[in-house]
């Protein structure tokens, strides 16, 4: 309350950042959380009886079709790290720069992926129950944190019944001044509760070393 917070609201101000070479939260590599958790055999699964066609393709193969978001891709290595997995991933940003790097990144490594430059706020008028599973790593603490509460009933509309979303909050810390803007346990949980089930929560097998100690995994099912 009271707080002049920078217009992280506005494309614009993204796109400055990004002109000005002032993306600090770019890893250049995908997240060392969401490939431990891949590693270790974590998977976005398709509804409970769901299939893809008929005859003999494998409950496997079905998995590995499951469509997953990103919402603030930036430059796309997470989504191109689950395309590689076999995933239908889709990438979402603001800046139309990170977009435009994230295309070229990907037709370079030859990895079948979509990204799109849109207002995450707009993504549940478009993709209402569209997807199997939700990757969200630096969104949420990317965003007005006044807007929070509407970004996660955004992800539960685009995530199918029983979808699943998977979360790396980022930064546990006090303050109130960001992006990127910090984040609380409780916080995660007050927001989350109405519309997910929580599986499980725990700080992540792996984190770059700067965010060691600072982030929290959350994997929760759309109620």
């Amino acid at each position: 309350m009271g707080l002049d917070r920078k217009p992280v609201s506005a494309p614009a101000f993204w796109e400055a950042l990004y002109a000005e070479g002032q993306d600090g939260w770019e890893l250049g590599e995908p997240s060392p959380a969401l490939g431990a958790w891949l590693a270790k055999g974590g998977r976005f699964v398709r509804r409970l009886g769901e299939r893809e066609g008929h005859g003999s393709a494998s409950a496997e193969g079905n998995e590995a079709r499951a469509r997953v978001a990103v919402p603030g891709c930036g430059r796309g290595h997470d989504v191109r790290l689950l395309a590689r997995q076999g995933y239908r991933a889709v990438g979402f940003d603001f800046a139309a720069p990170a977009v435009a790097e994230a295309r070229r990144l990907a037709a370079a490594e030859g990895v079948d992926t979509t990204f799109e430059q849109r207002d995450v706020f707009t993504l549940g008028r478009d993709y209402r129950e569209a997807f199997d599973g939700v990757w969200e790593y630096t969104c949420f603490c990317a965003i007005d944190p006044g807007r929070r509460a509407e970004y996660v009933h955004v992800l539960r509309t685009t995530l199918k019944q029983g979808g699943t979303l998977l979360a790396c909050f980022y930064p546990l810390r006090d303050g109130g001044d960001g992006p990127p803007f910090p984040v609380a346990r409780d916080e995660v949980e007050r927001l989350l509760t109405p519309h997910f089930t929580i599986i499980d929560s725990s700080a992540p097998a792996a984190s770059i070393e700067r965010r060691r100690g600072l982030e929290w995994m959350v994997r929760a099912v759309r109620a």
